[in-house]
């Protein structure tokens, strides 16, 4: 039996300035959590906003684009594997949202949070279960915040080959987890998630090839008028 879609949200806050935020990456092995605000701008609309997840990859990046342009103010903020590792997944989510808001470029008068909790900081503030598909303002977050994540995992794919990290992006999948098993974990993967904790007991850390230094031939400028 389907659940029941949630009615539209309904917020007593009516200005101008009010933010969005949203995370992407609790749930992966590896990489920064990364959250985005954004506070769109009622003259500037942005057609086919929605959950990030629900859109393809190309339209995602296009609402990125369009976002960046159009929003009246944007930021993310971001909490490193290091940091996770050190004060737990919530609590570095809930760090970088604050990071996040705190970078807006105008403050925010109200800030709505995707999910069923708000961080404790200092704007007032809701948190809005399946924020995502029923806030214009926590869409944008979510584009944006899954658009800088899955760039991240293209990058780290090219420096760790062999984890297939922009296929999966850092999730716990079968591809991921026997990759880990057989090549160890890299600096960025998280140590305290468990399946990174094992292929550590297990392989060790992993252990990129040195650069081959280039040789030349000793007489290379030798007899030359």
């Amino acid at each position: 039996m389907s659940k029941s879609p949630l009615p539209p949200f309904q917020c007593h806050y009516s200005g101008s300035r009010l933010a969005g935020v949203d995370e992407v990456g609790r749930g992966p092995l590896i990489g920064a959590v990364v959250t985005a605000a954004v506070i769109l701008d009622p003259e500037r609309p942005i057609a086919g906003l929605a959950d990030s997840k629900k859109l393809t990859e190309k339209r995602r990046e296009a609402l990125y684009e369009e976002i960046i342009e159009k929003a009246a103010a944007w930021s993310i903020g971001r909490a490193e594997a290091d940091e996770i590792d050190r004060v737990n997944i919530y609590q570095a989510t809930m760090v970088a949202m604050e990071r996040a808001v705190s970078g807006l470029s105008v403050e925010p008068e109200y800030v709505l949070v995707d999910g069923n909790r708000c961080p404790k900081w200092r704007w007032p503030s809701e948190p809005v279960v399946k924020g995502d598909s029923r806030v214009e303002a926590i869409s944008a977050a979510s584009i944006i915040a899954k658009v800088v994540r899955d760039r991240e995992m293209a990058e780290l794919d090219k420096q760790f080959p062999g984890y297939e990290l922009a296929r999966h992006k850092g999730y716990p999948t079968p591809v991921h987890l026997e990759a880990l098993n057989r090549l160890g974990a890299t600096v960025h993967h998280r140590r305290s998630f468990r399946p990174v904790q094992e292929a550590i007991d297990k392989v060790g850390m992993y252990e990129q090839a040195p650069q081959e230094s280039l040789t030349y031939p000793s007489d290379l400028f030798e007899n030359i008028d």
